[in-house]
């Protein structure tokens, strides 16, 4: 069964971000070309155009420009409705100036598919799709309904019936092919970005619960004397009223009291397991970093086998490797991926050698799909709707092997991904298995820790 699917859906909602400003400015543009085309046609070339009726159509564009201007604020976003609205008036004053200088015959004719491109950057495929079928029917309208390009003697200047011909399926082919090739180019970068966002709010969140932890972590040192304090104080209190018939009010006050501080001290203890940004576990050994980003999955009904081992010659000493958060996020989302499609059992190993950190994570599961192997960590490819399987948040939208490889590449790591037949297990230790590897390698100089002397205490907290 195959692991991931391309989502059809990124990329064709419907958007409001394309400013009014940017549409205007590229309008001016227009204007300021086709005045300079027209005058070296006519002054240059001596080409007999109709100057009256082309200045009429020129100056359709400066008054919808001029009007634009004076009605909405530069800065206005226009929905894809509007964008649409405007981009079919270009098209349609350019297609009306193509009518008037020669039509096909006109050099500038291929400038009419510039409309359907900016809507294939910009707006839906239905607008996109009307957009291209306006400018093959424009097209269409000034290749029959024209006036002939003409010198000033008379004489008429018209492409050879094939050559016109040519240009005429040039522009069509152009239309159909830079609207797709546009479309899917925005649309990766979109994709991408959005992406991108997911994966600083993923890391953004982990960072949160690093310094929260590390608050929590602070709170139940410093908290730990006075709780002894307070739990020896009143076991004394109750020793000295043990006998003492009259006072057992107090004596079952000193209880409670004691009891109370008993519970603050698990609470605190818990919290405190919690903590993640104390000095003394900003490194830990990779065995330890290992559990605490599978720790999450580990009573989901999959078997976590941890192996970790040494190359020949190595030292037999695990590293000591940095605990930062997004090395732990990124492995905490490689191994639930795993989880979530493996039959029964997930390993995760860890090898290293003088200069190279290895860590494998091995499910038992039906693999990745060979069709999309070369493009595992790509952004939204997403699990299959008939998988069975309900995986919700980042991963609900293919994001969560993304997130991952982004932020292990950020530490310095490179991943690959493989199918077995499995060619990283030992096969003398293990079976071989035909779900899906990830191999995660780091320069030891990049994830260890750095040989310093002591980190110090804690700060304490304040306020």
């Amino acid at each position: 069964m195959p692991r991931f699917a391309i989502d059809p859906q990124v990329g064709t909602e419907s958007t409001t971000w394309i400013r009014l400003r940017t549409l205007i400015l590229l309008r001016w543009i227009a204007v300021a070309g086709q005045i300079a085309a027209i005058l070296t046609a006519s002054v240059w070339f001596g080409l007999a155009l109709p100057l009256g009726a082309c200045a009429f159509a020129v100056g359709l564009s400066v008054v919808a420009n001029l009007v634009s201007m004076t009605v909405l604020p530069a800065s206005y976003r226009l929905t894809s409705r509007g964008a649409l609205l405007m981009l079919l008036f270009d098209l349609g004053q350019l297609a009306l100036l193509l009518g008037l200088t020669g039509g096909l015959n006109n050099p500038f004719a291929l400038l009419v598919v510039v409309p359907v491109t900016i809507a294939a950057t910009g707006l839906t495929d239905r607008s996109t799709a009307l957009i291209g079928a306006a400018t093959l029917i424009c097209t269409g309208l000034f290749s029959v309904f024209r006036l002939p390009l003409q010198l000033a003697s008379g004489a008429e200047i018209r492409m050879p019936p094939l050559l016109e011909f040519g240009h005429a399926i040039a522009i069509v082919i152009g239309v159909g092919f830079l609207a797709i090739y546009a479309r899917r180019v925005s649309g990766e970068i979109r994709s991408m970005s959005e992406a991108l966002m997911a994966t600083q709010m993923a890391l953004a969140r982990e960072q949160k619960l690093t310094d929260l932890g590390g608050v929590v972590a602070a709170a139940a040192h410093e908290m730990g004397t006075p709780l002894a304090t307070i739990k020896l104080v009143s076991s004394e209190m109750i020793a000295d009223l043990a006998n003492r018939d009259d006072m057992a009010d107090l004596r079952d006050d000193a209880a409670l009291i004691r009891d109370q501080a008993d519970r603050c001290r698990d609470i605190l203890r818990s919290m405190g397991r919690a903590g993640k940004d104390d000095l003394h576990m900003r490194h830990a050994p990779l065995d330890t970093v290992l559990r605490e980003a599978a720790e999450p999955h580990a009573h989901r009904g999959k078997r976590l086998i941890f192996d970790l081992h040494p190359d020949d010659g190595a030292d037999p000493r695990q590293p000591q490797i940095r605990r930062a958060p997004e090395i732990i996020h990124g492995l905490r989302n490689l191994i639930q991926n795993a989880v979530d499609f493996a039959a029964s059992t997930v390993w995760i190993d860890g090898q290293w050698s003088g200069d190279v950190l290895i860590v494998r994570v091995i499910d038992d599961g039906p693999g990745y799909p060979p069709s999309l192997l070369g493009r595992i960590g790509d952004p939204f490819l997403r699990p299959r709707a008939d998988d069975g399987r309900d995986r919700p948040g980042y991963e609900g939208m293919g994001l969560g092997l993304f997130i991952a490889k982004t932020l292990l590449e950020r530490s310095g790591a490179t991943l690959s991904f493989a199918n077995g037949g499995d060619p990283f297990l030992r096969q003398d230790e293990r079976p071989v298995r035909s779900g899906a590897i990830v191999e995660v390698a780091w320069p030891q100089d990049m994830v260890t820790a750095p040989a310093t002397g002591p980190l110090g205490e804690n700060r304490p907290i304040e306020g």
